[in-house]
C-alpha cells in the first residue's frame, strides 16, 4: 500500500482521483484546498487530515517524510488549477515524492525542461494523466493505423463541445493567463491523442479563437485534422439537445465516426494502475501536445480561410 496526498481536493477531477487511489488499494493520507469544500473525501478516505493553508500541508508532509519510511508519502496527486501545476509537482519532488498530474501538466513548453532538471536533482519521476492514450478504442485505431502500408493521409474531424454555465467565464477557468484558454483547458488531452495516433505534428493553424471556443486545422505524419472546441451550448447539435444533452463528443476518420464515448469514468484507474507499475506517462510524452496549446495560445486566427472546421460556420 503507498501512501497519497492530494493538491485540490475540492476540484472537479478530484474524486475521480480519489476514486483511483481506492480501487488500487492505496491510502490518502492528507489533501490540500483552499476550498473547503470537500466532503466528499468521507466517501474514500474519512481518516485523511485535510488542509486549507499550503503552509501546513507543507509541515505536515515533511513531517512524514522525517517521521519513518511507512510513513512519508509516496505520490502526490496533483488536481489544483493549471497555471500551479508546475509549482506543486515541484512540491511532490522535492518532498521525495512522485507527482501525477492532470492536464494540462503545464501551459508552457519551457516548463517541461525546468522540470526534468528538478527530476534529475531529486531522482523523482513526475507522471501524467493522458487517459485517452490508455482508452480501448483509441489503442486499437492506433494500432491500425501504425500497422498501414498508405502513402495518403487519413481526413479527421475532432468535434468537442462540454457546455458550461455562466460561471465558467467567472472561475479561474475563464482567465487564460491562469487556464492557459479554452483550447488547453479542454483540448490538450485531444491533441496528445492526435500525435499518439497519427505521429508528428507538421501544421499548426488557428482559425478561431475566444473565450468559449476555439477552430483550427493540424497536420500530422498520417492525417489531416480539422478540430472545434466549445464549452458554449448554442453549438451543440439540434439532435443532440432534443436528448437532454449538454456535451458532444465526435471524431471521425475518413467520415468514419469513432466511438469512444463510453469507458471515460475507468480511464483514471487504469492510468493508476499503469503508474504504480511503472508505465506512467512522463514529462517528454507531453511535450508535443503542450507546444500544440501553446502556439495556439499564442498564434493570430486567420479565420474561415482554407481548411477549416464546417462549425466555424455556425
Amino acid at each position: 500500500m503507498k501512501n497519497f496526498a492530494m493538491i485540490g481536493a475540492a476540484g472537479y477531477i478530484a474524486p475521480r482521483h480519489m476514486q483511483a487511489i481506492k480501487t488500487t488499494n492505496n491510502q490518502l493520507v492528507a489533501a490540500l484546498d483552499p476550498n473547503d469544500s470537500v466532503g466528499i473525501i468521507d466517501s474514500y478516505f474519512p481518516d485523511a487530515d485535510f488542509f486549507t493553508e499550503f503552509e501546513r500541508f507543507d509541515r505536515h508532509i515533511d513531517k512524514l517524510r522525517r517521521a519513518n519510511h511507512s510513513a512519508k508519502v509516496d505520490y502526490v496527486s496533483i488536481c489544483s488549477p493549471n497555471y500551479l501545476h508546475d509549482s506543486h509537482m515541484r512540491f511532490a519532488l522535492r518532498s521525495d515524492a512522485d507527482a501525477i498530474c492532470e492536464k494540462p501538466l503545464v501551459l508552457n513548453p519551457w516548463n517541461i525542461d525546468g522540470l526534468l532538471e528538478v527530476e534529475k536533482d531529486t531522482g523523482r519521476k513526475v507522471n501524467t494523466i493522458l487517459q485517452l492514450r490508455v482508452h480501448p478504442s483509441i489503442v486499437k485505431l492506433r494500432e491500425k493505423v501504425m500497422s498501414e502500408n498508405r502513402d495518403t493521409k487519413h481526413d479527421v474531424d475532432l468535434t468537442y463541445i462540454t457546455s458550461r454555465g455562466h460561471w465558467y467565464l467567472q472561475s479561474w477557468k475563464g482567465d487564460a493567463k491562469k487556464s492557459g484558454g479554452i483550447a488547453t483547458n479542454i483540448g490538450v488531452h485531444f491533441y496528445d491523442m492526435l500525435h499518439f495516433i497519427f505521429g508528428e505534428l507538421q501544421e499548426n493553424v488557428v482559425h478561431h479563437s475566444d473565450e468559449t471556443s476555439a477552430a483550427g486545422y493540424l497536420e500530422y505524419e498520417k492525417a489531416r485534422v480539422r478540430w472545434f472546441l466549445s464549452v458554449d451550448f448554442k453549438y451543440v447539435p439540434q439532435q443532440v439537445k432534443e436528448q437532454g444533452q449538454r456535451t458532444y463528443r465526435s471524431i471521425t476518420v475518413d467520415g468514419d465516426e469513432i466511438e469512444f464515448s463510453g469507458g471515460f469514468t475507468d480511464l483514471h484507474n487504469l492510468s493508476y494502475e499503469e503508474i504504480l507499475c511503472g508505465r506512467g506517462f512522463g514529462l517528454e510524452e507531453n511535450r508535443v501536445a503542450i507546444e500544440t496549446v501553446s502556439h495556439i495560445r499564442n498564434a493570430t486566427p486567420l479565420g474561415a480561410k482554407g481548411t477549416y472546421h464546417p462549425f466555424l460556420k455556425v
